[in-house]
């Protein structure tokens, strides 16, 4: 991940004090506690299969399909979904999780039938989005979901490319079950633990739930209409 520095740090926020026309503030803001947290108590106690159930139903409402597989059922399934769709062209991240899964394994098979895949890589810079503009699949890993809205979160970095899941014509996100979380409040959380622990956070963090919808003032539903037109959730039993 790319670390960037802040320049004119001290003249921009004495600048914002002034303005406000008062001293500037040296000392650090404590986090408040509140008293009450009704954010955390959402499906709190659900195992991790009734979490996936919650996930099943949201995706009928985010019109995504999803579907549970093995770690041995993977690639068949992914072959199975990739034909329905006639893809000729697929792009991922380069992400060590697709070694993990056995994923590469059905990639060179993708290849050897003349699909062209290609995995993010970043010494080819600005060539990625072209090629996943013009990708028929986007496939990468969930870093989490959200059981609740049914929402993958992506967590980009120098091999995983935002434009991965947002420019081909279809998405399919592998979700590994163990990473499927109540909602928002623990997303929120684990990116606050990364920020603590690290210092830093993801440049971007995608929050996708299902394919692109829009809607005009007479709620209209136009699903597709800027992003992939369709999503599919493969969860993987990981444990």
């Amino acid at each position: 991940m790319t670390t960037g520095s802040i320049q004119n740090k001290d003249r921009f926020l004495d600048q914002i004090a002034k303005s406000l026309g008062r001293e500037r503030k040296s000392n650090p803001v404590a986090t408040p506690k509140w008293k009450h947290q009704p954010q955390h108590d959402v499906f709190k106690g659900l195992s991790q299969d009734q979490l996936v159930e919650r996930l099943k139903e949201q995706c009928k409402n985010i019109h995504t399909q999803v579907e549970v597989v093995t770690t041995e059922s993977l690639q068949e399934v992914l072959e199975r979904v990739v034909d329905d769709w006639d893809a000729k062209s697929i792009v991922s991240w380069d992400d060590p999780r697709f070694q993990e899964y056995g994923v590469d394994h059905y990639f060179e098979q993708a290849s050897s039938k003349g699909i062209n895949v290609h995995a993010w890589d970043p010494s080819l810079a600005d060539e990625n989005v072209k090629m996943a503009e013009r990708a028929d699949i986007g496939i990468t890993f969930a870093d989490m979901t959200l059981a609740e809205s049914g929402t993958v979160v992506l967590l980009s970095d120098k091999g995983k490319g935002r434009s991965v899941s947002l420019l081909p014509t279809f998405y399919i996100a592998i979700i590994p079950k163990s990473t499927i979380v109540p909602r928002m409040t623990q997303a929120t959380s684990y990116i606050h633990k990364l920020q603590k622990e690290h210092g830093t956070v993801p440049s971007c963090i995608n929050f996708i739930s299902g394919p692109s919808n829009s809607a005009d003032i007479e709620m209209n539903l136009v699903v597709g209409v800027h992003g992939p037109v369709k999503a599919y959730y493969l969860i993987v039993e990981d444990k």
